[in-house]
């Protein structure tokens, strides 16, 4: 009997260690919060759980142990290689939480590394079926992390959520039908516990939409097409669809039955701005590309789009390029800040947006009054400015594409080539600049390049490109194409740049150590000074830089890190210039620094 009441002494004792064990590893375990998400960057810089470093997405952290004194001894702590033969384009910008690096790389890949060796812990692949459309290359730009979990979108146009320390599915929800042209390669957002997206697939006729889902499950609680004419809907609990205003005003900018395939694909990030409770995202080009189809304005493409998170209704929009003819996207990132307005003297909750058609635009975020706009490359040829009164463009008129169904003959077959500037491809494009509340610079990866772009006739077919248009792009300068410009958002002036010679195609980060940290498609990971744009110091990574590189501190240190991989849009659609930079060699690996301990 002794001996019956001993082993069950002991079971119950058993018992409870393991409780308790339980217990504290479950107090152990973090996950990410609402808190967390607003503090990214700033509030918090021992981790990145946002992409942009902040909801703002300023790309700016306070950090300043490496500076333009220490910077020299920035070195290497570990690499680690995506392996296999699936290289291509990386344009991952890592997610950095509770000991682990979340990174997700080309074919819709995702790895947790430990933060501190670069040790594998886990790694997810998506089985993409054959037929997927991506249009620039087999890229994604990173995950989004909230509670447990990770989310990211994948080339197949769904999101997948991983237990975050075990890798493994805790749902999925299809984005839209690949099958139809939707892809997606923009990292997540995270807004009030609702996980962010846009699509892609602007080149196959599909319909811009944005998608607020519950982040701890998928299900959707609102979706709001940026094609006028279009229904947004909310969602009951039991997931019922319920009608929430038509976008616009059917047929007001977009006659006849264009509208139904109009792209306008936001394909980039959605930020967001607490102090105005607004979502700010870009929508891309109007289909098809042949502007002559589409008589108007063509809302909401080529545009800043302001949504409110809580209703799902667009609130305001400013439209960068109306009827566009070019395909300049409106998709890059609009950047909150405090604007000085030269005028008055007050401070203005604004934000500033460097546009794929080489007008830099300052915008009330309140509003999207237009405060101020300029140009950061040397040549722009479709407009000749930016009317501050009205907001609009003054179009060079004889830049837009000519007309195949009047000229040529009138045989249908092709309009006028023009020469344009900048290219499609963009003053900017995907790669995300930053900015400094320390200095009041704009950091923004430009490129000079020009295009031949003619127009020809089209029709849509479901799954099929749907341009109507061609092009060739072209370098304007023997001796540069990219080049890292600090930009003045007050004073419109360019106050300093670095030229490179291949386009810049990566995107941009600043310090409070009063440092620009940038890649090259040559392969260099570069710091410059932030007040002057001396270079500091470089490191070659051994394959084209197109991501955005990040820093956060753990235990005292501060830590940099990029990932590496050339492709992309350039190689693929790039041209002469796409000749020129042929020698750049593919890869796909992350880069961990921090400074050398003499």
């Amino acid at each position: 009997m002794e001996q019956i009441r001993k082993r069950a002494g002991w079971s119950v004792a058993v018992s409870a260690l393991a409780l308790s064990l339980a217990s504290m590893g479950s107090v152990q375990a973090k996950e990410v919060t609402d808190a967390d998400i607003l503090a990214d960057g700033t509030g918090n810089t021992t981790q990145i759980v946002t992409y942009g470093l902040g909801t703002k997405g300023q790309r700016f952290s306070p950090l300043a142990k490496v500076n333009p004194q220490t910077v020299k001894n920035l070195v290497p702590v570990w690499s680690f290689s995506f392996g296999g033969e699936k290289q291509r384009g990386q344009q991952s910008q890592p997610i950095i939480f509770d000991g682990k690096m979340y990174v997700t790389a080309s074919y819709s890949r995702i790895f947790a590394l430990d933060v501190k060796t670069g040790e594998k812990l886990w790694k997810y692949e998506h089985r993409l079926p054959d037929g997927i459309m991506p249009c620039c290359d087999v890229i994604n730009r990173g995950a989004a992390i909230y509670g447990n979990l990770v989310i990211f979108g994948t080339l197949d146009a769904q999101l997948v959520a991983l237990d975050k320390d075990t890798g493994k599915v805790v749902w999925k929800e299809k984005i839209e039908d690949y099958k139809a042209g939707y892809s997606f390669t923009a990292a997540p957002q995270i807004v009030k516990g609702m996980v962010i997206t846009g699509n892609s697939g602007g080149e196959f006729g599909i319909v811009g939409r944005v998608d607020a889902r519950d982040a701890k499950t998928g299900k959707l609680v609102w979706t709001r097409p940026v094609v006028e004419g279009h229904m947004g809907f909310k969602y009951d609990k039991e997931g019922k669809q319920v009608e929430n205003g038509i976008s616009g005003t059917t047929n007001a900018t977009w006659p006849g039955d264009l509208w139904k395939t109009g792209g306008a694909a936001p394909w980039l990030s959605a930020y967001y701005d607490p102090d105005v409770n607004l979502i700010f995202i870009g929508t891309g080009n109007p289909a098809p590309w042949n502007s002559w189809l589409r008589p108007g304005d063509n809302l909401y493409s080529s545009s800043t789009v302001a949504i409110d998170p809580d209703t799902g209704k667009i609130v305001w929009h400013y439209q960068t390029t109306p009827h566009d003819g070019w395909d300049f996207d409106g998709v890059n990132e609009f950047v909150s800040f405090e604007y000085k307005d030269p005028k008055s003297g007050k401070m203005v909750k604004a934000g500033g947006k460097a546009d794929r058609n080489g007008f830099f635009f300052v915008n009330d975020r309140t509003n999207g009054k237009l405060l101020n706009a300029f140009p950061f490359v040397n040549r722009i040829d479709w407009a000749k400015g930016i009317d501050l009164n009205t907001g609009r463009p003054i179009y060079n008129d004889d830049k837009r594409p000519g007309n195949p169904f009047t000229e040529g003959g009138g045989d249908g077959k092709k309009g006028e080539v023009v020469f344009n500037a900048p290219s499609f491809l963009g003053g900017k494009n995907q790669m995300p600049m930053a900015y400094s509340p320390k200095t009041g610079y704009f950091y923004v990866p430009a490129n000079e390049w020009g295009m031949d772009i003619w127009n020809e006739p089209v029709s849509y077919k479901r799954g099929a490109a749907y341009l109507g248009a061609g092009f060739t792009i072209k370098a304007l300068n023997e001796d540069y194409i990219g080049a890292l410009r600090a930009v003045d958002p007050v004073s419109g002036k360019i106050v300093w740049e670095v030229k490179n010679n291949a386009p810049l195609w990566g995107g941009v980060l600043t310090t409070g150590g009063n440092l620009v940290f940038y890649g090259t498609p040559e392969g260099y990971l570069k710091a410059v000074d932030a007040t002057n744009g001396k270079e500091l110091w470089k490191f070659q990574t051994g394959s084209g830089i197109i991501a955005p590189p990040i820093t956060w501190e753990d235990g005292g240190e501060q830590y940099v890190a990029v990932v590496s991989g050339w492709g992309g849009a350039v190689p693929l659609w790039g041209g002469d210039v796409a000749k020129r930079v042929n020698f750049l060699e593919q890869g796909g690996s992350v880069w961990v620094f921090k400074l050398h301990k003499s």
